[in-house]
């Protein structure tokens, strides 16, 4: 008798869908990129870009169909701004998506390469031309970062992964005024000893709102005699307490299997910041980075990952 699960996602036969050598300029590798759907319905990947320095800018690509036949915009579209921002001098990473009906923007929120290590950046948009930077609001250790999409009890909310060594946790944030951050608590815990989400986990996409709560997908990372694992889990934290986690798999759902997720710059890696969710309100494009050096594609269900999680009642 087969018990095995059926997987969750399911790898676009076309993978990679984004390499370097789809750039119009020079650069090294592009990987981790951010994802929306734009009002006609276009897919933008906010793509993370190392160039040959080995300092990462971020570049939108464009497609009518998410799959194919991506537009690039022909140089960095959100750059570096050292001389402005000098928490960005060594570049900025891993963009997060989320559209705020309120303000009638997208919020970015990415990571700034600063002297003192990783911290979390916001910038707000309406069209990807454009942006305004409010600047660092997590200061180093700080990443894996994402804005919900409004405000819950009158606040708005910010998990991050703040790094308390030799581990690191989920957290979420509160605030007024998107610059003022506080009430911090923490929501999900790296657990200890041989678990696949031993000692390190954070954010992939930003969450889902669904009717049954906030639906996260989060990487782990297992460390190994030869080098980290990254592979993903899934957990599911309340609508009106959205620190409160309800359900958590045990089990990774997705990992590095493919010889473009298991060889590159960084090897067995899996590591998804951004996803889109079809009109059908279920089909869910997850976008991520393999390996640090191409951006694939998979699909998957959103109704299936929560009979997963409800799998754990």
């Amino acid at each position: 008798m087969n018990n095995r699960q059926p997987e969750l996602f399911s790898r676009h036969k076309h993978n990679p869908i984004l390499t370097a050598a789809d750039w119009p300029y020079s650069v090294h590798t592009v990987f981790n990129p951010g994802a929306t759907l734009l009002p006609d319905g276009t897919t933008l990947l906010l793509c993370r870009v190392e160039d040959r320095r080995g300092l990462s800018h971020l570049c939108a690509a464009r497609s009518a169909n998410g799959v194919d036949n991506w537009q690039v915009d022909p140089q960095p579209t959100l750059p570096a701004d050292p001389e402005h921002f000098p928490e960005e001098i060594w570049g900025i990473e891993d963009p997060r998506i989320t559209y705020v009906p309120e303000l009638g923007k997208y919020a970015i929120v990415y990571t700034a390469y600063t002297r003192d290590g990783p911290g979390v950046s916001l910038a707000v948009t309406k069209d990807f031309h454009e942006f305004e930077r409010y600047g660092v609001i997590m200061s180093p250790e700080d990443k894996d970062a994402a804005l919900f999409p409004h405000r819950v009890n009158g606040q708005w909310l910010l998990v991050h992964r703040p790094v308390s060594a030799p581990r690191a946790h989920m957290w979420i944030s509160y605030s007024l005024d998107l610059r003022h951050w506080g009430d911090h608590k923490l929501i999900l815990e790296a657990r200890h000893g041989a678990w696949w989400d031993a000692n390190k986990i954070g954010l992939s996409p930003p969450p889902i709102e669904t009717p049954q709560g906030w639906l996260v997908i989060y990487h782990g990372v297992r460390q190994t005699p030869s080098g980290c694992i990254y592979r993903l889990g899934l957990a599911l934290f309340d609508l009106r307490e959205p620190e409160r986690c309800l359900k958590r798999t045990d089990e990774w759902v997705f990992g590095p299997e493919e010889i473009y997720e298991q060889r590159g710059d960084v090897d067995h890696v899996v590591f998804p910041c951004g996803a889109t969710v079809a009109p059908d309100g279920d089909t869910l494009r997850l976008y991520y980075g393999a390996a640090d050096s191409n951006i694939s594609l998979a699909t998957g269900s959103i109704r299936a990952m929560l009979e997963r999680l409800d799998e754990k009642k």
